[in-house]
């Protein structure tokens, strides 16, 4: 009888070690999961921000002031510019 109770005793002991462990284990994977997802959420407003960085950016107005002040281009005169029509280039 008391060969059984200590076979039960160390059962026991091992089955509460292996919770302990897979409840640690779980709280870890916990805690990387809400890193994770803050950074998620962090790259997201960045991700947002830069696309309404680019777009003001690249607006035709901001690409003409570059361009003209610059770069010195300018719009060519009307006599200057001539039209190609696709038709007839084939």
């Amino acid at each position: 009888m008391a060969r059984v109770n200590s076979l039960l005793l160390l059962a026991l002991i091992a089955c509460a070690l292996a919770v302990i462990t897979a409840q640690h284990h779980a709280r870890k994977a916990f805690t990387e999961l809400e890193n994770e997802q803050a950074t998620s959420s962090k790259l997201a407003t960045e991700l947002t921000q830069l696309q309404i960085e680019q777009g003001t950016w690249a607006t035709h107005r901001r690409v003409e002031q570059v361009a003209s002040k610059k770069l010195g281009m300018r719009a060519p005169d009307a006599g200057a510019t001539l039209v190609v029509n696709v038709e007839e280039a084939r």
